[in-house]
């Protein structure tokens, strides 16, 4: 099977799942096809490549932290069971998936059945690793595991448990399925432990943030959670501990996304006044109560995004990566034309004074011995044409060549909407002109069906609100049918 046939299968199974959840989200696989096909002709795309994949069709909460954050105790604390197994030392050096089942009982599978499955985000995750380092692509088990959870809490979502966040210990396959992760989640949860004050503790996890996220427009989705708070209660200095935190996070580089604070009442230790007890306790059920919210509210926020996120290629196609490509070949057509200058100059000088040299000339006439024969022969003039002719394309089709590489290697390759110096590649083919103004695959016609695109975006978050909202005062369907 062809990446393209294969491709296009793995969109069918997710229009058949999303069928019966959201009918709305249906109609918007068609779309990013739509975006699949401008990309894939410009050069944005490979074949076999879709934006469809680059996101999570499933509202995604993530959970990361330093080792013995308290990230499994939390996680079993909302959902109810001991679905994680809790220590301070490292328990478990997987990511764990977990989803909904309507079993009575919590079930272990293996990393394949994420990677063998188009449905979840992880789907073929073993190739990316395999790319990294050879040979682990086939031990995708031990890095991800799925746990089939019979909790309400699952129900719509996923939830994923990751390994202690130590990036001097971890490999850089771990790290990249992090950043898989991260780039998906509606929702990231990042757990500090509270019992190692010191901002120095979560120095790791901060740079390894702090470097995919400056730039990022959903930076909001980062709840940073400072857990375990209770071993403070002693010395009532709650709010000195949650400033010193917040400050270290400013100066790593991350002024967004929400502070919380939190601790398992269950296992802590109440202190001796109750006054300051029972503070610590209204400020955690407060943040608590914030958090889980967010992580309810994802169902709703999760089709939003998904629609979003389609605006946002439709818009970043046409006004950063066409601007792009056409200042690359810009600057290809001007060092191309430049170094032509520089190359046949000389030449053409040269042969000009050897024909000096050689007596050519009668002043101002041109007069070899040999042009007699050229002139009686219209065959071998001919050849003697096309022959210089095919010598100076050949030469000036090498420049071109070599002068890519220079322009392409200065073009980023993994921008969300696709490889910018692939696609600026396309248009350095020896078939297309210099002088093209248009990058291929782009055009009047291209634009309309962007702003087709987009029209169809705005009706599709025109259905969404009369789902959630009635600006005209009338009752929704819903409220109707209550």
């Amino acid at each position: 099977m062809t990446p393209a046939n294969r491709m296009h299968s793995r969109l069918g199974l997710l229009q058949k799942h999303l069928e019966d959840e959201n009918p709305v989200l249906v109609s918007v696989v068609g779309r990013y096809q739509q975006l699949d096909v401008i990309s894939q002709k410009m050069g944005l795309l490979e074949e076999g490549q879709a934006y469809a994949t680059q996101i999570s069709w499933w509202p995604l909460v993530s959970v990361l932290g330093t080792f013995s954050a308290g990230k499994s105790s939390f996680i079993n604390s909302y959902l109810g069971l001991p679905v994680q197994n809790t220590g301070n030392q490292a328990v478990d050096d997987r990511f764990t998936v977990l989803t909904y089942s309507g079993d009575t009982e919590v079930r272990t599978l293996p990393g394949i059945a994420l990677d063998g499955d188009p449905r979840f985000p992880f789907y073929q995750i073993s190739e990316d690793i395999e790319n990294i380092t050879q040979g682990e692509g086939s031990r995708i088990d031990n890095y991800l595991q799925m746990k089939a959870v019979p909790s309400e809490k699952l129900k719509g979502k996923i939830l994923i448990d990751s390994p202690g966040f130590d990036a001097d210990e971890q490999r850089k396959e771990t790290l990249k399925i992090t950043d898989h992760i991260i780039d998906l989640s509606d929702l990231v949860l990042v757990l500090f432990d509270a019992r190692h004050p010191e901002p120095g503790a979560m120095q790791d996890t901060l740079e390894h943030l702090v470097r995919g996220s400056r730039q990022r427009n959903d930076s909001s989705k980062f709840l940073f959670i400072l857990n375990q708070i209770d071993t403070s209660a002693n010395d009532d200095n709650l709010e000195d501990i949650v400033a010193a935190w917040q400050k270290a996070l400013v100066q790593s580089g991350l002024g967004t996304g929400r502070f919380y604070t939190n601790f398992n009442s269950d296992l802590a230790s109440p202190v001796e006044d109750e006054a300051v007890w029972n503070r610590y306790l209204n400020k955690k059920n407060k943040d608590y109560a914030e958090i889980t919210k967010r992580m309810e509210d994802i169902n709703i926020e999760r089709v939003y995004r998904i629609i979003g996120s389609m605006e946002s290629l439709s818009n970043q196609i046409e006004q950063q990566a066409v601007p792009q490509i056409q200042m690359a070949m810009q600057r290809w057509k001007k060092r191309v034309i430049i170094t032509d200058l520089i190359v046949f100059i000389p030449i053409v000088l040269g042969i000009l004074a050897l024909t000096v040299v050689a007596g050519y000339w009668q002043g101002l006439s041109f007069n070899p011995p040999w042009l007699g024969e050229l002139k009686e022969s219209k065959w071998l003039s001919i050849g003697l044409a096309i022959v210089l002719a095919g010598l100076a394309l050949l030469l000036h089709f090498l420049i071109r060549s070599k002068l890519v590489n220079g322009v392409a290697k200065k073009l980023p390759t993994e921008d969300s909407f696709g490889n910018i110096s692939q696609a600026f590649r396309e248009n350095t083919r020896w078939w297309r002109s210099i002088f093209r103004k248009n990058p291929t695959g782009w055009g009047v016609n291209v634009r309309k069906k962007l702003d087709g695109i987009r029209n169809d975006i705005d009706s599709f978050v025109q259905t969404l609100n009369d789902q959630y909202t009635s600006p005209s005062g009338a009752k929704n369907n819903d409220t109707d049918k209550s």
